[in-house]
């Protein structure tokens, strides 16, 4: 939302607890036309990660949030893998009055 794309959602899995976020167009990588030489571990996107994970937490739920596929790196589209961990305590993280 933040970003202005929408995401394509895709579920594999029968057991619903992995999903993946297809993004045909990432503005976080708009301005970077090709990887340094002998950079290509740089991911410029984990920042995305670590916000759906956080948003996760907030629910609160525990998710693995990865990379599966990346534009930077050949492939057609940039894809999202989220894989749901645990329920939290909800008490851990309720504000305080």
């Amino acid at each position: 939302m933040y970003l202005g794309i929408t995401p394509s959602v895709t579920c594999n899995n029968l057991s619903r607890i992995e999903f993946s976020l297809i993004l045909d167009k990432n503005p976080l990588v708009e301005s970077v036309e090709e990887l340094p030489a002998g950079s290509s571990f740089l991911c410029y996107c984990h920042l995305l990660c670590g916000i759906i994970r956080s948003a996760m937490e907030m629910v609160p739920l525990a998710a693995d949030v990865t990379f599966l596929q990346d534009r930077l790196k050949g492939d057609h589209v940039t894809e999202i893998g989220v894989t749901f961990l645990e329920k939290l305590d909800e008490k851990k993280y309720r504000r305080k009055k």
